[in-house]
């Protein structure tokens, strides 16, 4: 007997207790702890779009006629990158550097990013193009040192600084808080209603809740 008066008052603490759980989910699924990286990502210009370089500067031989850009942002990886910023064509780019035999011009893009992404105590210059013309056989990071003194990398080769910014640092990591995927604005869960999980747990209140009435009236009875 003492068995059976018990089971009403359990099934609704159990009811409460799912409630603040399904709540407590829901409210910290706004928010993920992310890290990323304060780095300069190497972009190319490729049929009018952006896109993440597959080599680094030094490495990288564009062509004459090439444009290519840099942009400094705190990033989680090559898909989080922020590209350059503005409209850049050659042509507009180099309309003032005339091509010379035996060398080849490059446009570059110079994105210094923002001031949220800029490191503590400094500001980003404004974004600017330069058209380096350099040997037909220099890599990005000849044309870049062309236009763009002074450059500074680290120990391992990674571009660190383009023209003097940041004075300090490279590629540090950065931590900070920012929407989880599941609660971004263009999340798929959000375009198309509640998510399967949140259906689940208000079909699961629903039924204990149902349970903890019938237990109820079946003792009163």
């Amino acid at each position: 007997m003492s068995r059976r008066r018990t089971t009403a008052p359990a099934l609704a603490l159990a009811l409460l207790l799912l409630v603040l759980g399904v709540l407590g989910v829901l409210g910290g699924a706004g928010q993920a702890q992310a890290v990323g990286y304060r780095y300069w990502s190497f972009w190319d210009l490729t049929g009018g779009k952006w896109t993440y370089a597959t080599q680094g500067p030094s490495t990288a031989r564009p062509s004459d006629g090439d444009v290519q850009g840099f942009r400094f942002a705190v990033s989680e990886d090559s898909q989080d990158a922020s590209r350059p910023r503005g409209t850049a064509d050659f042509a507009s780019i180099c309309a003032k550097t005339p091509a010379q035999q035996g060398k080849k011009r490059v446009a570059l893009v110079l994105d210094f990013g923002t001031t949220a992404d800029a490191p503590s105590g400094e500001t980003p210059p404004r974004p600017r193009t330069a058209c380096a013309r350099v040997p037909s056989d220099a890599t990005t990071a000849d044309a870049l040192a062309s236009v763009a003194k002074p450059l500074r990398y680290d120990t391992n080769a990674l571009l660190c600084a383009i023209a003097g910014y940041p004075r300090t640092g490279c590629g540090d990591q950065v931590s900070a808080a920012k929407p989880a995927a599941s609660a971004r604005p263009h999340a798929k869960a959000d375009q198309h209603g509640p998510s399967v999980g949140l259906l689940a747990g208000v079909a699961a209140i629903a039924l204990l809740g149902t349970a903890a009435i019938w237990q109820t009236r079946r003792r009163r009875a």
